[in-house]
């Protein structure tokens, strides 16, 4: 079902616009825009990185990681898995990789920005792509799996966020998070990709709990590379302003390779049943329960 961001009323997604006061959303370099005010100018990103992203994701062993380790949750945990959200779905390059491992009967991406919409677009064309503010999301009870992948931590009402996806999801439907952890890994490159904060586990869950959530599965990942990661934090920090944050993705063919390899021993250990309490990132497969 569609919610209606000016009275609230709810309504099939089929209408095009809310039939209680009308209002329904306009159309931005072609897509539907749901907040069109912050299509260029949303904030917590810059629209310059989306290119950037486009040609260094694919390929690259941190992404590529993360894609497999999202498939695996979606095919563990996500028994019902016939709609799926991305919510801040950027390049596209999560949605590309979903498309090629399930058949989804409803595959829809969000971005609050617009350009990224149109690389998304060409990249998964099997699916559906809206603008729209995640701090207002325009559904009610809608999706079977949400997903917000290194997304929650560029916008500061976050909880406001995760109480939308609460909203968003059908009963019982699931939530899959990844975000950016431990406060003293924060570098200039968390500056750089307009970082509002890090996060720590404890952090994460409180705020999971307090929107409804029930914590079914939570790890830390890039745990094995960590030191490497520290290291890495420590020379940009000395550094100061002066240095090029897309170094780390500039990897030469082996050195991508050897790190691939290492996380990827890293998921089999989380696939096993390990969960890492220190990593850069976190992982959160949570369940929607209904608040008392």
């Amino acid at each position: 079902m569609k919610q209606c961001l000016a009275c609230s009323a709810v309504f099939p997604r089929e209408q095009p616009g809310c039939p209680s006061c009308h209002a329904k959303p306009v159309l931005v370099d072609g897509f539907e825009a749901y907040a069109p005010e912050l299509a260029r100018e949303g904030g917590g990103f810059k629209e310059s990185h989306f290119s950037e992203l486009a040609s260094l994701e694919e390929g690259h062993f941190w992404f590529e990681a993360r894609n497999e380790l999202i498939a695996w949750a979606l095919e563990k945990y996500c028994a019902d898995r016939e709609s799926f959200l991305e919510i801040g779905c950027g390049t596209g390059f999560v949605l590309s990789g979903m498309a090629r491992r399930f058949s989804f009967a409803r595959l829809l991406g969000s971005e609050i920005f617009s350009q990224g919409l149109h690389f998304a677009a060409q990249r998964v064309p099997q699916a559906s792509f809206i603008q729209m503010d995640a701090r207002k999301i325009p559904f009610s009870e809608e999706f079977d799996v949400i997903g917000a992948f290194d997304v929650l931590e560029h916008i500061q009402e976050d909880e406001a966020v995760l109480r939308q996806i609460h909203q968003a999801l059908k009963p019982k439907g699931m939530l899959l998070l990844t975000v950016p952890q431990h406060d003293w890994l924060w570098s200039p490159s968390d500056d750089y990709a307009c970082h509002v904060r890090r996060y720590s586990a404890r952090d994460c869950h409180a705020k999971l709990r307090a929107a409804g959530f029930h914590i079914v599965r939570s790890t830390s990942f890039v745990s094995l590379l960590l030191p490497l990661m520290m290291a890495s934090r420590l020379k940009k920090r000395k550094q100061g302003g002066e240095f090029d944050v897309t170094d780390e993705f500039k990897l030469s063919p082996k050195l991508n390779s050897i790190l691939y390899r290492v996380m990827k021993g890293e998921a089999s250990l989380i696939k096993a049943g390990v969960d890492f309490a220190a990593g850069g990132s976190r992982f959160v497969i949570a369940q929607r329960i209904e608040k008392q």
